[in-house]
């Protein structure tokens, strides 16, 4: 009965289902990749707010993780397989890994806003092909894009406010 079920949810579907499985795959390695980006910033974050940041930080990784669950489900939902090998996250990720070589709280946080940017347009480009033609996958899509421009705008907050101490340092 189960698998029917999963069958006429893929059957209703008036869009390329593999093209959207890859889709699917390649946000799904972005999610990993970005769990740990968050995950060891966090570890290794160095400067002025530093304890407020990475509790940030951490908290970004478990969404991210959350998101990687979310997507893994639908791929499966979809009767895709979702990507099995950790070597493949970087070559189908758009948004890629930066490895914090700097562990001022200003570089960790500006290379996880761009890691966000990457995000909000890979969960965009998801959302734009599901819209009408997959109303699962196009919920999980725009529910993940708005946790992902938030996570901008905290980031965001943080820059913001490590300017304003400087600024009253001088």
């Amino acid at each position: 009965m189960k698998e029917n079920a999963r069958k006429k949810g893929v059957a209703i579907l008036t869009l390329d289902v593999q093209k959207l499985i890859d889709m699917l795959n390649a946000a799904l390695s972005e999610e990993w990749l970005a769990y740990y980006q968050y995950w060891i910033g966090a570890q290794l974050v160095e400067g002025p707010m530093r304890t407020e940041i990475e509790t940030e930080l951490l908290k970004h990784a478990g969404e991210e993780l959350a998101h990687a669950d979310r997507i893994v489900k639908r791929i499966i939902e979809l009767n895709g397989t979702p990507v099995l090998n950790p070597d493949k996250w970087s070559k189908l990720a758009r948004c890629k890994y930066e490895a914090p070589k700097d562990p001022h709280v200003e570089s960790i946080l500006a290379q996880n806003i761009c890691g966000e940017r990457c995000a909000i347009q890979r969960y965009q480009e998801i959302a734009d092909y599901t819209n009408t033609t997959d109303y699962v996958t196009h919920a999980i899509a725009v529910a993940i894009l708005a946790e992902e421009v938030e996570h901008e705008k905290d980031l965001e907050d943080f820059v913001v406010d490590i300017n304003l101490l400087k600024k009253a340092s001088k």
